[in-house]
């Protein structure tokens, strides 16, 4: 039996749109500036705001709350489901059956997740099996996308209810600790400052229920010592409400790619943008469910779904609908090689640090004085990353799984 022939497979080829891939593009851009350490600038001058408040956007809050930087994984899972919609219509165009096409995503999948916990084990003296970080959480929750990407759009809405909801509801049936827990365990103490108190307490670090799911899970696989918490609180059941991120970009995608003119679409990404972040930051006022990034609630589903709906806005209004994407060329030059951009900034910070010094003198980086020492050298990284990129854009090089 042949796979009937869908309708999208005679749609004219929609245009690559610059707005996601200068959005993409700046999200990696603030992945590799973590090579500027603005947090030893900031220790250098303690007394500026300015220093202070870049500092802190450099940084992960440490549990309810956002900054800039804890936007970088929800806008890159974000942009995976908006991505999806156009390579799934590019695929259908070239008559691919949808067993390849299921056979593909599968692939990727398990690529994203070997490289993910590869590249965290770098370093270290073995495997180091874990799976909270970007790659291996969009690894995991890519496969079921795709499923749920190839089936009728009621179900897109659907499935991202009942994420948010069944993944709320799971949370809040799992038990808070009991008088006599051990703390110790969780690598928190019972007074922590960003403990919650009431039905928001069963989402606090290290004795939620996915800490519970991973101090079984992990333990699965060799490691030097049992698994007893992660320190960041990260846990890797979190890929089930970043599935539900994919699907909001997914269905931002949709939105692109069709048919409505341009300042529609603007308006119904602003207009989703605002309900998800109110709806999102409503709920985490009111103690239904904080906003915490690390665990990827169901609330920070909303809320950084909400940001990723207006950052998409504002660079399609900037590229696509004003007509003029020059600006964003550099942006687009990473966005298109993110994979790239990820892995080399993994991987050749020190190599490169070294090779600096060694060929133009320990002190290279001291143009500034010893206090800018960690600025100019990350400028410096950041402009050989880039131009390996733009080398790599320039030949149509595209590191792709």
């Amino acid at each position: 039996m042949t796979d009937p022939q869908p309708p999208e497979a005679n749609e004219p080829v929609a245009p690559r749109l610059a707005s996601i891939d200068a959005y993409r593009g700046f999200v990696m851009f603030l992945m590799m500036a973590e090579v500027l350490h603005l947090s030893k600038i900031k220790a250098a001058f303690p007394e500026s705001k300015l220093w202070e408040s870049l500092a802190y956007h450099q940084s992960h809050i440490e549990w309810v709350g956002c900054t800039l930087h804890d936007m970088i994984q929800p806008s890159f899972s974000f942009l995976v489901g908006a991505a999806m919609v156009f390579s799934l219509a590019s695929r259908r165009r070239r008559g691919e059956s949808m067993k390849v096409s299921i056979l593909h995503a599968a692939w990727r999948s398990a690529v994203l997740v070997f490289l993910g916990i590869f590249l965290r084990s770098m370093g270290r003296g073995q495997t180091n099996y874990t799976f909270e970080d970007t790659l291996t959480q969009i690894g995991l929750g890519y496969l079921p996308l795709f499923l749920i990407a190839i089936g009728p759009r009621k179900g897109w809405w659907i499935a991202l209810g009942v994420i948010v909801v069944g993944y709320w509801a799971a949370f809040a049936l799992y038990p808070t600790p009991r008088a006599d827990f051990n703390y110790a365990l969780a690598g928190v103490t019972a007074d922590w400052s960003h403990n919650a108190s009431g039905l928001a307490a069963h989402w606090n670090k290290n004795t939620n229920l996915a800490w519970a799911f991973d101090q079984w899970f992990l333990n699965l696989f060799p490691r030097q010592t049992p698994f007893r918490n992660n320190g960041g609180g990260y846990a890797t059941l979190s890929f089930i409400p970043t599935l539900a991120t994919m699907l909001l970009g997914l269905i931002a995608g949709d939105w692109l790619k069709g048919g409505l003119p341009p300042w529609k679409k603007l308006g119904l990404l602003v207009v989703a943008g605002l309900v998800s972040l109110g709806v999102g930051l409503g709920v985490n006022y009111l103690g239904i469910c904080p906003s915490v990034k690390r665990i990827w609630t169901p609330s920070w589903v909303l809320v950084s779904g909400g940001w990723c709906f207006l950052l998409l806005a504002a660079f399609y209004l900037l590229t696509d609908v004003s007509g003029w994407a020059r600006w964003s060329y550099p942006l687009r030059v990473i966005g298109r090689n993110s994979i790239a951009a990820y892995v080399m900034s993994h991987l050749i910070e020190d190599f490169l640090l070294s090779s600096f010094r060694i060929h133009l003198g320990p002190d290279v980086f001291k143009v500034f004085g010893s206090a800018y020492e960690p600025l100019v050298a990350g400028a410096a990284i950041l402009g050989v990353y880039w131009l390996i990129l733009f080398w790599m854009d320039r030949r149509k090089i595209y590191l792709r799984v």
